[in-house]
Formats: C-alpha cells, structure tokens, sequence
C-alpha cells in the first residue's frame, strides 16, 4: 500500500475533498493538520517546491499537489496506479 501524506487547515474545503476521494480509495492518510502554522508548515512549504496553499498531497513521497491536481489523476484514471504502489 503507498504512502499517502496530506496537509491540511481545519476550514479547509479542498482537504475535506481531496481526504474524501483518497478515503473512497480505502488507503491509510497521514494527515498533519498546519492551521496553527509552525514547524509543520516550514516543512509543507520545503517539501512541495514552495507551496503554501492546503491541501498538499504526497504519495510515496512524491508530491502529488493540491485537491485538483489529485481530481486531475483519478479522473486521467491515474490515481489508482499510484496508490497501488
């Protein structure tokens, strides 16, 4: 099973839906939860290129990005290669 990381704020829209479709793909999420900002941020931030918008995605370390570039691969019938991993 891949790896699946995802950062996420409390109010955030796109987390819920990008945790919904990798929840229907009934794989395990590490979620870290950076509403507060901190260290956890700095390290979204370094990890993704730059990235400060929420969600940023990570399967098997690779960064996937955010809720629509996530959409993008399950609808390009990308995504379930990827977490089969």
């Amino acid at each position: 099973m891949a790896k699946v990381e995802i950062y996420t704020k409390f109010t955030c829209g796109y987390c819920f839906r990008a945790k919904k479709l990798l929840e229907s793909k009934d794989v395990t999420i590490e979620e870290t939860d950076i509403t507060m900002g901190g260290a956890k941020r700095e390290e979204m931030i370094q990890r993704s290129g730059g990235q400060t918008t929420v969600p940023q995605i990570f399967i098997n370390d690779q960064h996937i990005g955010g809720s629509d570039d996530l959409a993008s691969l399950q609808d390009a019938g990308k995504l379930d290669a990827l977490l089969a991993v």
